[in-house]
């Protein structure tokens, strides 16, 4: 049993409360998993890169990453450090692996950064400072450790591309298969989690031509098990559920905001709520939302 909150806003006007919202949201999810969280936001200016320029999250203290300091800002967010930097994706991704080779790296993009740790989750929101969080765009997770290790590495949201995450709400049942043919495609692994395989699978299909809504109807059709699914990029907000819909799952809507959770409880502090359409995503049917 995990937690899963996702919030996608459609106006500007609620971005100074982008974090507040999805902090509530994740407070509520608590108790669906104690063990580790994480969050992934949008559009903070506190870690968006410059003009042209590269952030990534990294499993890693400043300390260790002070070589980069002369081309990269170094922002602390709990167990996670951002590096902010003004060089193109490959060089930086290149000079931080050159600083911590054994170190994970939780996202990489110019838009967004993914914030993880093992810990409890009223811990690891303060320690990220998600209620300071500002953005369009935020999705968290909350840890039941069920087929692997609970580990930050282990920890969700996974991100296999630029500004990709996705938080997982169930388990895959022929997870070890798929990763083998990805490993045999080049596709590197930072964890056991079988979570990790359904992200580095979508990041798979994005890189080879497949929109999101195309990549996830082929998770639908290669994966086993199950699983509510949360996948942002760049510009989409996305849900899936399995043939059975087995996981719980809540969708929002108004006109100024989409919100996901895994349960309605985690939903009633947003704006609105009493005014929203509200539903339980069908099986396999794809819902997504464009910025």
């Amino acid at each position: 049993m995990c937690g899963i909150a996702g919030l996608h806003l459609r106006h500007d006007t609620l971005r100074p409360r982008l974090g507040t919202l999805t902090a509530g949201m994740l407070r509520q999810l608590a108790d669906r998993g104690t063990d580790s969280a994480g969050v992934a936001v949008y559009g903070d200016p506190r870690y968006v890169s410059p003009p042209g320029g590269t952030t990534v999250g990294v499993l890693a203290a400043p300390g260790q990453l002070a070589a980069l300091s002369e081309v990269a800002e170094l922002v602390p967010a709990g167990p996670t450090t951002v590096v902010r930097s003004a060089l193109d994706p490959d060089s930086l991704l290149g000079a931080v692996r050159e600083a911590v080779p054994d170190a994970t790296i939780t996202s990489w993009g110019s838009d967004s950064v993914v914030l993880k740790g093992a810990g409890h989750p009223a811990a690891l929101i303060d320690a990220f400072g998600v209620d300071a969080a500002t953005g369009w765009q935020a999705v968290g997770h909350t840890r039941m450790a069920t087929e692997s290790a609970v580990t930050a590495a282990g920890s969700h949201p996974f991100s296999a591309g630029a500004d990709i995450s996705l938080v997982h709400n169930g388990s895959f049942s022929n997870h070890a298969t798929i990763r083998r043919e990805l490993i045999a495609d080049g596709v590197r692994f930072d964890s056991d989690n079988d979570s990790e395989v359904g992200a580095r699978f979508i990041a798979h299909q994005l890189a080879g031509g497949a929109d999101l809504d195309k990549a996830l109807r082929l998770l639908c059709e290669r994966f086993d098990g199950f699983y509510t699914l949360l996948v942002t990029t760049a510009d989409s907000f996305a849900v899936v559920r399995d043939a059975i819909a087995c996981k719980p799952a809540v969708v929002a809507e108004t006109t100024e905001w989409v919100a996901m959770a895994s349960e309605y409880r985690a939903l009633t502090g947003l704006p609105g709520i009493e005014n929203a359409l509200i539903f339980e995503p069908e099986p396999e049917e794809v819902y997504t939302w464009k910025r």
